[in-house]
C-alpha cells in the first residue's frame, strides 16, 4: 500500500485574458468547469482554458482555440500542479523555484480539446487524469444538398464572427490574415459583412498577405480575390525575407516537431513581425485556421497512416487526431488540430496579438460534423476535396449575397514565398526538428 500526499499548490499560470467568452464572465465560466458537467461545460460559448479546483480535484478543459499544459512537479512541502499555455512557461517557474532539474518537455501533458481532463491531488504516485468529454456533435444528419449544407456551415461561422466583432472595442482595427484562399477569404467577406451589418464602417479592416522575398503565388491570388469582388483598398502586402526566416525560432514558438506545423508557424511569425513593424499597437486578427479540418481538406494520399475511410468514419479525426482512447494519441502533444493549432496561437500570442480562429468554434465544428460526407462522396478523393469549394462559397452567396472566387488548395507555407529548396524549414526531418527542440532544455 502506497502512502499518498496532497499536493500542496495549485499554480494557475494561465492568462484570463486570453479567453473569448460571449454569454458568461471567465469566473463564472471557471466555475462551470470545476462543476465537472460536461453538458455545462458545453454551454460556455467561446474559445477558453479554464482551471477550477474543488478540494483535492482540479479540473482543466480547453477549446481548440487555446492551448492548455501541465506539469506535476515534487518538493518537499508537497507535489505541486503547474498549469500553463506553454511548454517554456512552465520551465521558467520551475527555474524560479528551483525545481527545473525535474524537468523535460516530455513530461509536460497537453489537455485535450473538448474534454474535461481531472487530476485528483493525491500526489505520489501521481495518479492517471481522467477524461470526460464536453462535446460530441451528431454525425452526418444533414440532408445531402450542398445550399442547405453552405447556407447552414456559413452561417455557423457568420455567428461567431459577429460575436467576436461586438467583443472587439468599435474603435480597433482588425486584420484578417489573408492568402485568397477559400478560408481565409470567407473569413475576411464575413467580417467586412459583419461590419456593415452593424452599422460599423470597414475602413477599420485590412487583409494582411505575406511575401517572402517579394515571392509566392498567394500575393497574386489575394490581389485576384479582392479585385473580383471589388475590394482591392483592403489588401496590404507584408513583405519579409528568408534570411529572416529562422528553424531554431520557428521551433521554439510552436515547441512541437511537425514539419508541416514548424513551417507554418515560421510563415505567421513572419506575418505577424511585418504587422507589428507597420502598426506597433495594432491588436486584433482573425484567420481561417481550422477550415481545412472542418471540411476534411488534406490530401490523404500524403499520410501514409490515412485511409478515406479512416478519415470519413472517424469523428473529428482532423480535429482530435485519434482520440484521447487511442493507442496513437500523445498524452505530451496531445492529437490533430488540438495539437496543431500551436502553429497559430505561438506566434499570434508571441507577437502580442489577441487572434481568434472562428472556424475553431465548437459551433461551426457541429455543423461540419453534421455534413452527410459518406453519402456526398461515394468514398472517392476527388468529390471530398471538391467539398469545401462548393460549401463555403454557396454559404458566402447564402449569407451574403456575394460571389466568392474559389482557388486550389495551397499551404499557407507553400503560397509565400517562390523558392522553397533552399530552406532548411522545408528539408528538415521530424527528427531534426524534435532535435532542435528538446536542445533548448539541454
Amino acid at each position: 500500500m502506497h502512502d499518498t500526499q496532497a499536493i500542496s499548490r495549485v499554480v494557475d499560470l494561465l492568462d484570463p485574458g486570453a479567453s473569448a467568452i460571449f454569454n458568461m464572465t471567465v469566473d463564472e465560466a471557471r466555475a462551470v468547469v470545476g462543476s465537472g458537467d460536461p453538458d455545462a461545460i458545453r454551454k460556455i460559448d467561446g474559445h477558453f482554458a479554464l482551471l477550477a479546483q474543488e478540494g483535492k480535484t482540479v479540473r482543466m478543459a480547453r477549446t481548440i482555440g487555446r492551448l492548455m499544459r501541465y506539469f506535476i512537479a515534487k518538493r518537499d512541502a508537497g507535489p505541486v500542479l503547474v498549469v500553463a499555455d506553454r511548454i517554456d512557461a512552465i520551465h521558467e517557474w520551475l527555474k524560479s523555484e528551483g525545481l527545473d532539474e525535474q524537468f523535460h518537455p516530455s513530461y509536460t501533458r497537453m489537455v485535450p480539446a473538448h474534454h474535461v481532463v481531472e487530476v485528483s491531488l493525491v500526489g505520489c504516485p501521481d495518479p492517471n487524469p481522467t477524461y470526460h468529454r464536453f462535446f460530441a456533435p451528431r454525425r452526418g444528419v444533414l440532408p445531402p444538398d450542398l445550399d442547405v449544407i453552405g447556407e447552414r456551415y456559413v452561417r455557423a461561422l457568420y455567428r461567431e464572427v459577429a460575436k467576436w466583432l461586438q467583443f472587439v472595442p468599435d474603435t480597433e482595427p482588425i486584420g484578417v490574415c489573408f492568402s485568397g484562399g477559400i478560408d481565409s477569404g470567407s473569413v475576411f467577406l464575413l467580417t467586412y459583412h459583419g461590419l456593415l451589418s452593424m452599422g460599423q464602417s470597414p475602413s477599420r479592416l485590412k487583409a494582411f498577405v505575406l511575401s517572402v522575398d517579394r515571392g509566392g503565388a498567394d500575393v497574386e491570388q489575394a490581389r485576384t480575390f479582392l479585385k473580383r469582388m471589388g475590394l482591392g483598398l483592403f489588401l496590404e502586402e507584408i513583405d519579409a525575407a528568408s534570411a529572416e526566416l529562422d528553424l531554431g525560432e520557428a521551433v521554439r514558438m510552436v515547441e512541437d516537431y511537425k514539419p508541416l506545423d514548424v513551417q507554418a508557424g515560421a510563415m505567421l511569425l513572419a506575418l505577424c513581425r511585418g504587422i507589428r513593424r507597420h502598426y506597433p499597437e495594432w491588436l486584433y486578427l482573425l484567420d481561417g485556421d481550422g477550415g481545412d479540418e472542418n471540411l476534411k481538406d488534406y490530401p490523404i494520399e500524403e499520410n501514409p497512416e490515412l485511409t478515406i475511410r479512416s478519415v470519413l468514419n472517424n469523428s473529428m479525426l482532423y480535429q482530435e487526431g485519434w482520440g484521447v482512447d487511442s493507442i496513437k494519441h500523445s498524452l505530451t502533444y496531445s492529437g490533430g488540430q488540438s495539437r496543431g493549432y500551436a502553429r497559430t496561437y505561438g506566434p499570434t500570442r508571441a507577437l502580442g496579438f489577441s487572434a481568434l480562429s472562428p472556424y475553431t468554434s465548437p459551433a461551426v465544428i457541429e455543423e461540419a460534423e453534421a455534413i452527410p460526407f459518406i453519402e456526398l462522396t461515394d468514398w472517392r478523393h476527388d468529390r471530398l476535396y471538391a467539398l469545401k469549394g462548393e460549401i463555403v462559397s454557396r454559404g458566402i452567396r447564402a449569407l451574403t449575397g456575394l460571389d466568392m472566387p474559389v482557388f486550389a488548395k495551397r499551404r499557407f507555407q507553400h503560397g509565400v514565398m517562390a523558392d522553397r529548396s533552399s530552406s532548411s524549414l522545408f528539408t528538415a526531418t521530424s527528427n531534426e526538428f524534435r532535435s532542435a527542440f528538446h536542445a533548448l532544455y539541454q
